[in-house]
């Protein structure tokens, strides 16, 4: 069954990131056994997505709907049902749920960390399944790191302290924050996980623009 997902999710771009059993638990649609999480599988992701009917529209929020169709898509297909990390309150626990899978933790900077994806994890949207599927946990990566995401902020805006949003969002109005608008945060970049699978720079780009409004 993980490989029939997982060979689904390929035909758009995307991954299983990672997954639980959760037989009985409140708060997922019933008859839930297992969730799975996606997001972007790099390289090519990105290049797909901008190709999409959605984001060639010129309708607002073009990933979130790419991302309702294909995962809703996925969804219909497996008789599951697909859950998203946007759409309005109340918001699914997707933060929580990423730390249950044994493929993401609590990063240095409080930012979630991928085993394989790094600082740049991210998550378009999850399938919970009737049926029982396993995914494979890995071991924390930042055990062996040296941490230069701790000191990557030229504000310092992100540490072991968590985030300061004023400090980031005043850099960012600043001729030396284009760097980070334009090819991403500095701290997620540091982490030297993600050059398997790299996010282009307007990938993040586009992200950074929408936070930063």
């Amino acid at each position: 069954m993980l490989a029939r997902i997982a060979a689904l999710a390929a035909e758009h771009r995307l991954e299983v990131l990672g997954g639980f059993l959760c037989e009985g638990e409140e708060g997922l649609p019933k008859g839930t056994r297992s969730l799975l999480l996606l997001g972007p599988a790099e390289p090519g992701y990105w290049r797909h997505v901008t190709a999409s009917p959605e984001w060639q529209d010129g309708a607002p929020d073009p990933i979130d709907r790419w991302s309702r169709r294909v995962i809703g898509g996925m969804a219909c297909a497996l008789g599951a049902k697909a859950l998203f990390p946007f759409g309005g309150a109340p918001y699914h626990p997707f933060y929580q749920w990423a730390l249950r899978t044994g493929r993401v933790w609590d990063s240095p900077v409080r930012l979630l960390v991928h085993d394989q994806h790094g600082l740049m994890v991210s998550f378009r949207g999850a399938l919970a399944l009737k049926e029982r599927v396993e995914v494979p946990r890995a071991e924390r990566p930042c055990e062996a790191c040296t941490a230069p995401c701790l000191t990557a902020c030229p504000v310092g805006a992100l540490g072991e302290a968590g985030y300061n949003l004023p400090a980031c969002h005043g850099f960012l109005d600043q001729p030396a924050g284009a760097q980070c608008l334009n090819s991403g945060c500095a701290v997620r970049r540091a982490c030297p996980l993600p050059l398997s699978c790299a996010r282009l720079a307007e990938h993040s780009a586009y992200h950074m623009g929408i936070f930063h409004k």
